[in-house]
């Protein structure tokens, strides 16, 4: 089994910024793919940024130029850097990690940008 635990989450102003930061705990051998997604109300849960062991993101069309993901190998964590925030980017936003074709899932963190 695989935990997670985000953080950072919080309310801000549009144009702000946010660091959300996600440990990764307990079988974390075999680790491949890391990320972030998010749900808003009324909508279904999106990608917003993925990072491969090796470093090679992907990112969502909406956060593109504004969000950067990161990952610490050595720490097991994954980071989402968010800049430029608007108030559509409110959601609940959840790590998530690949083992062995398995997704795992954190319990989610809030986002809420308004002014």
């Amino acid at each position: 089994q695989v935990q997670l635990v985000e953080s950072g989450g919080g309310l801000v102003q549009p144009g702000g910024s946010l660091r959300l930061s996600c440990a990764v705990s307990g079988s974390i051998f075999a680790i491949s793919g890391m990320g972030w997604y998010r749900q808003a109300p009324g909508k279904e849960r999106e990608l917003v940024a993925t990072i491969t062991r090796g470093g090679g993101t992907e990112y969502g069309d909406s956060v593109k130029g504004r969000f950067t993901i990161s990952r610490n190998n050595a720490k097991n964590m994954v980071y989402l850097q968010m800049n430029s925030l608007k108030p559509e980017d409110t959601a609940v936003y959840y790590c998530n990690v690949r083992r062995l074709g398995t997704d795992f899932w954190g319990q989610g963190t809030q986002v809420t940008v308004s002014s």
